[in-house]
């Protein structure tokens, strides 16, 4: 696992490749060009058919639903009908909904957030923008607009069709298709895949007679049951030669700003709104990992607050560098997807829970949560003997672990046939096997390491000297592990150092041309990759943030050094990183670390070897692991040595499994661990006949009584619960009127207790 890395949370940015007027003075400066905009009544006339083919809305209103979404008490379908007019279509599912006029301009008016009624759109941009051979497009839009503070409907009718955009000329309204295929196999609470909703693709045409043949699809996507949708477009190369798609921004929105100020920048919130894409890398975080969301201020819009016109308010999706992307004759670009959750609340556990049911719908493969020891030794009656205890015990998988002389580039077939042997010898056992491998951090040699563009030579790449995905030694690692993989049945890679978003500037790398095009080619290497292994069941740890395209696991958050500490420090600490590390991921999208042997340093006072001299600080760690529904790495070479420490191990593993599907629910956080008091969590489920479960912890060294706050209204309970203090009788108690009610137990010194609710 690599260290840590320097995060930049990124908010928005002043930088313009070109400003919005000069953009839109371009706009009407080729209108009176030479334009290509034969078709376009014919265009017009199947669009108005199209329309003509959809239900105008029964309601007469958008409907809006008024169950908890997050109880799944909603019904929110998504929907498209036709405007009551004729001349525009509504997407919604009841939670959200956005509103689009097609006739006679194309142009989204409209995206509401209907829990709360906020509008979020006050002017209308573009669908996308491109830039092809230099030049700048719009896709879609209007002009004529003289405000942009607010819309007015009304206004609708006063504008016009941006004639130097490309115009549209189609829709189709599909069922969602999966991103890629995947069917699950192991235990799992999320199974759905594809997401159930709908896809509106809108067709564009090229408004120039240089670009005759040039298509545009733009696709929106949405999610019943969440205030959800993804948005991305296509480029199409009809024109019998290759083009250039320099740059893109797949979504562009006028937002309605979060609050005002005459101040400069620096103190400005953006709108509360998520926006993430699957572009995604180089962080451990969403935040960090977010290289496509900009916020940036509007020029147009002359009535803000702000002196400088600095409001952060108009969202741009699109790469930070390139593609620079050669589309060749009769071939197509597809972007990366843009995904906007709109919150119904301000409250922190809210907005965590509304992230981790997204992730949940888009990435079901995250809440696969197998057990796993991460085995520090190849040595093949070693192996076999830490199969047979992981399958004594309950756990499910073993990785072979950095340092344990795994080597998966050596497709010898001495090699590719020893691991063979022992995936046979595991799967025997109910046991899948698989192990680690390094891609970044390390230095291959000058022709394939990464080239820095400021120096024209290697290093200087984000972890010092790397190699690059798009070289020849790049290319062949993927083969390589693909091949390992395929030859031995490995079931399981943990890919450390996946690409981080290094910017090559090598010209004689066969996988990109150069600089511009070489983040957007390293990425889709990356993804392609991992789709590969989700398509063949293949668990995937990553330390990035790729579980959109495929990955299932990323460490829960912790800095490595911490696991030289000495075993009290690292406990309660490890309870902090859990804590934290639950309010953006649900409880399998994250790892632990649990050095039985020494990681990096410390050394006896740091590690649980030998495990029976340290039984009672073994059954905590894996206690508290495991109550939070969180796998850690055991780095180790066994996971028991005395028959003592075997049965506190079966005991612990079977406790988690009997209440597995209430510890793999989401989690309501308490108390954070501060080691002055108690501290503890609460998961929640209310279609479990568990459904909730509680753990609280007493860090001090004498035992205490405290009386604890449970809020249910997550549980789904509305009047009574049904509680249990450990194994004990349930007792009812009545909920308050915010769904809480007050327990008093007894936590015994350095020690834990658990409330199951029914």
């Amino acid at each position: 696992m690599r260290a840590a890395m320097n995060r930049t949370k990124l908010t928005w940015s002043k930088r313009f490749s070109l400003s919005r007027e000069g953009f839109r003075s371009t706009a009407a400066l080729l209108i009176l060009l030479s334009l290509n905009v034969t078709g376009s009544a014919g265009a017009q006339g199947l669009v108005e058919k199209r329309l003509q083919s959809l239900t105008v809305d029964p309601s007469g209103e958008v409907r809006t639903e008024k169950g908890d979404w997050l109880l799944g008490k909603s019904h929110a379908h998504a929907e498209i009908f036709r405007s009551a007019d004729g001349r525009g279509l509504l997407m919604t599912n009841g939670l959200i909904s956005r509103s689009f006029r097609l006739v006679p301009y194309m142009g989204c008016f409209s995206f509401r957030n209907l829990v709360t009624g906020e509008e979020f759109v006050r002017a209308i941009e573009p669908e996308a923008e491109v830039e092809i051979d230099g030049r700048n497009y719009s896709i879609g839009g209007v002009t004529g607009q003289f405000e942009y503070a607010y819309l007015q409907k009304d206004w609708l009718d006063k504008f016009c069709a941006d004639s130097s955009a490309f115009h549209l000329t189609d829709f189709k309204v599909n069922d969602i298709m999966p991103r890629f295929p995947w069917e699950p196999v192991r235990w799992a609470p999320d199974k759905e895949w594809p997401p159930k909703g709908k896809e509106i693709t809108f067709d564009f045409a090229s408004p120039r007679g240089e670009l005759s043949g040039v298509t545009v699809e733009v696709h929106y996507e949405m999610y019943d049951n969440i205030p959800l949708m993804s948005k991305w477009i296509t480029v199409r190369n009809m024109t019998g030669r290759d083009i250039r798609l320099d740059s893109f921004k797949s979504e562009v929105i006028a937002a309605v700003e979060n609050g005002n100020s005459t101040q400069p920048d620096g103190h400005l919130a953006i709108p509360h709104i998520l926006v993430e894409s699957d572009y995604a890398f180089g962080g451990m975080d969403a935040n960090s990992a977010n290289h496509t969301t900009y916020w940036l201020p509007d020029t147009l819009y002359k009535t803000q607050v702000n002196y400088g016109y600095m409001t952060p308010c108009l969202l741009e999706s699109k790469p930070p560098i390139g593609p620079w992307y050669k589309i060749r004759r009769s071939d197509s670009f597809e972007s990366f997807r843009t995904y906007e959750l709109l919150y119904d609340s301000t409250d922190k556990e809210r907005c965590g829970l509304e992230e981790r049911k997204m992730y949940r719908l888009l990435a079901p493969w995250t809440s696969e949560n197998p057990i796993f020891l991460h085995l520090t030794t190849t040595n093949t009656a070693e192996v076999k003997a830490a199969i047979d205890q992981c399958a004594n015990v309950g756990f499910e998988m073993v990785i072979l672990s950095f340092g344990s002389g795994l080597n998966m580039e050596d497709t010898s077939a001495a090699n590719i046939s020893k691991f063979r042997d022992l995936v046979d010898y595991a799967r025997s056992k109910g046991i899948e096997l698989g192990g680690y491998s390094l891609f970044s951090s390390r230095r291959i040699d000058d022709s394939d390491d990464v080239i820095n563009p400021k120096t024209g030579k290697p290093g200087g790449a984000i972890f010092g000297n790397a190699p690059c995905l798009g070289s020849r030694w790049g290319l062949g690692y993927l083969a390589r592990l693909k091949t390992f993989i395929t030859r031995t049945g490995f079931r399981v890679l943990e890919n450390d150092g996946p690409y981080p978003g290094d910017i090559c500037a090598s010209t004689t790398h066969p996988g990109h041309e150069g600089m511009l095009d070489s983040q957007w080619k390293q990425w889709r290497l990356e993804t392609y990759f991992y789709e590969w292994l989700r398509k063949r069941d293949v668990y995937l740890n990553a330390p990035d943030w790729y579980f959109l395209d495929g990955s299932s696991k990323i460490a829960m958050g912790y800095r490595e050094t911490d696991w030289s500490l000495p075993r009290k420090q690292q406990v309660i600490i490890e309870r902090q990183n859990i804590y934290d590390g639950t309010w953006e991921k649900t409880p399998s999208m994250g790892w632990m670390f649990v050095p039985l042997v020494q990681y990096e340093g410390g050394g006896a006072a740091a590690t649980l070897e030998p495990l029976h001299e340290h039984i009672g600080s073994y059954r905590t760690r894996l206690f508290q692991n495991f109550s939070a529904g969180v796998q850690a790495c055991y780095r180790g070479p066994r996971l028991y040595d005395t028959p003592s420490t075997e049965a506190m191990v079966k005991k612990v593993v079977a406790w988690y499994k009997r209440h597995r599907d209430i510890l793999n629910s989401d989690i309501i956080h308490l108390r954070r661990p501060d080691g002055r008091d108690w501290d503890g969590i609460l998961h929640v489920n209310p279609a479990l006949k568990e459904k909730g479960l509680a753990v609280i912890y007493n860090p001090l060294g004498k035992s205490i009584r405290r009386t604890i706050r449970l809020p249910l209204y997550y549980t789904g309970l509305t009047s009574v619960a049904r509680i249990r203090v450990g194994d004990g009788p349930a007792k009812s108690f009545q909920l308050d009127r915010h769904y809480s009610v007050e327990v008093n137990i007894a936590i015994p010194a350095r020690g834990h207790t658990w409330l199951v609710v029914e």
